[in-house]
């Protein structure tokens, strides 16, 4: 899976813009899997089974279509493992597991924003662990998008405090962190499918035993129609489209975005993943957006782009070392 950079001489070629395209894209795939996920639940699925028929579906794709196609992406490096493992675990199933926990014991809004704390978890590492100067404009930018969040999670409805959700959501949190931060350094010299395919059959593993995903082979269950925009597709379509759209291409474009982006700048671009939801389940569940929400939505892209415009001022090519013959 892993590319010996030091051997080559070569070194991935550093894209801010592909990077942005990318990490949209992933948000926007991400995003989406809201309203999919909200219209199976509605017709009778719980949370957790939603969760493990997501991830085993995506894992046995990426396994078939990698295993045929390009079978060496799955034999990692034996230094790989550890962090495949934490990524699989943390990136994967931790962020899920988490948050569903989070938003059975607290209000939907108040878990979203505790798992969207993860930029904050990022800098903060950047800037302490690797003791990376940041500009104070991009910790306004990061705050900004932070506030606007709140503003579409409409965080002061419903408020109640529960320990365990708390944890829960601080838990996913610092998964959510886990995966930018696992992910950037795995990126840097491997090869992103490989990480994402073992990454996603690592994760799979404690999903599977915490709910068993052949619990969903019914097929009075698997055929009822769902009720998704003007369309009624049965729930075993909606769940393949939610493992393909929403966790392999998902999960695909955004580890790719990390080759190019740092992950302090990638995960406040994530932040517009709750304003793709929202602005889905009002397309196509009728779930209307007030007047606070879109301007939240407003404020978050604001932060966003700040964030974007100080990384990109910050970052330059840097050059090819030279190979003395």
């Amino acid at each position: 899976m892993s590319v010996d950079v030091a051997a080559s001489g070569a070194r991935p070629v550093v894209r801010p813009r592909l990077g942005t395209a990318l990490l949209v894209l992933s948000s926007f795939c991400f995003g989406s899997s809201g309203p999919l996920a909200k219209a199976v639940m509605d017709v009778g699925l719980s949370a957790p089974q939603v969760a493990s028929a997501r991830i085993c579906l995506a894992a046995l794709m990426l396994l078939l279509v990698v295993g045929v196609a390009a079978p060496g992406r799955l034999r990692p490096a034996r230094g790989e493992w550890r962090l495949l493992l934490g990524y699989g675990l943390l990136g994967v199933a931790g962020v899920q597991l988490c948050y569903f926990v989070a938003v059975s014991r607290l209000p939907v809004g108040i878990a979203m924003l505790l798992e969207y704390l993860s930029p904050i978890l990022v800098v903060l590492w950047v800037r302490f662990v690797r003791r990376t100067q940041l500009p104070r404009t991009m910790w306004a930018g990061t705050l900004l998008a932070l506030l606007g969040l709140a503003m579409v999670a409409q965080v002061w409805q419903g408020l109640r405090l529960d320990a365990v959700g708390l944890l829960a959501g601080l838990g996913a949190a610092l998964c959510s962190a886990s995966y930018f931060l696992l992910g950037e350094r795995a990126v840097s010299s491997g090869d992103p499918v490989g990480l994402v395919t073992l990454g996603m059959l690592v994760g799979a593993v404690p999903v599977v035993l915490l709910s068993p995903p052949w619990q969903l082979l019914d097929g009075a269950v698997l055929g009822r129609p769902t009720d998704f925009g003007p369309w009624h597709p049965p729930v075993w379509s909606m769940l393949v489209t939610l493992a393909l759209l929403g966790t392999v291409l998902a999960y695909l474009t955004g580890i790719t975005a990390l080759r190019h982006l740092p992950s302090s700048v990638a995960s406040v671009l994530s932040l517009i993943e709750p304003v793709v939801a929202a602005g889905a389940a009002w397309v196509l569940l009728g779930e209307a957006l007030s007047p606070a929400q879109l301007a939240g939505g407003a404020v978050l892209l604001v932060g966003a782009l700040v964030v974007q415009l100080v990384s990109r001022r910050r970052s330059a090519p840097e050059p090819l070392p030279v190979e003395m013959s």
